[in-house]
């Protein structure tokens, strides 16, 4: 068992909003990731794709989920499973902002909308 504490949580700034890593790979050993997402009210985050599945669970604040052409409105309370390969967008709501807790498979990677590989983000590693 690995008990990983909130100071050692690792934090990364995006346009999108803050990750806060509680568990991955490297930050105690675990087969998924699993992080918070801070936005500020009004955030945008980018459009891309994921080549893994993952789940969103929104524990405050309200957002706007664009998924494969959709839009969902979304509040506390609410969750999404994302399928791999479905572009999306996430914009925060302008009078709230959101918070949402998310995982992933480890290694997911990240995918512009054409399909250019970014890469692996340093919250899923």
């Amino acid at each position: 068992m690995t008990v990983i504490r909130d100071a050692e949580a690792r934090r990364s700034e995006t346009p999108g909003g803050v990750m806060t890593t509680f568990a991955s790979p490297t930050q105690g050993g675990a087969s998924r990731a699993l992080w918070r997402v801070d936005a500020e009210p009004g955030a945008r985050g980018p459009v891309h794709d994921f080549d893994r599945e993952q789940v969103w669970s929104w524990t405050a604040g309200a957002a706007v989920v664009e998924l494969g052409g959709e839009r969902f409105e979304v509040a506390a309370g609410d969750t999404v499973v994302i399928p791999a390969h479905t572009v999306r967008r996430v914009l925060a709501d302008p009078g709230s902002g959101y918070t949402a807790v998310v995982t992933a498979p480890a290694g997911a990677r990240a995918l512009a909308e054409n399909g250019a590989d970014y890469g692996v983000p340093p919250w899923i590693v």
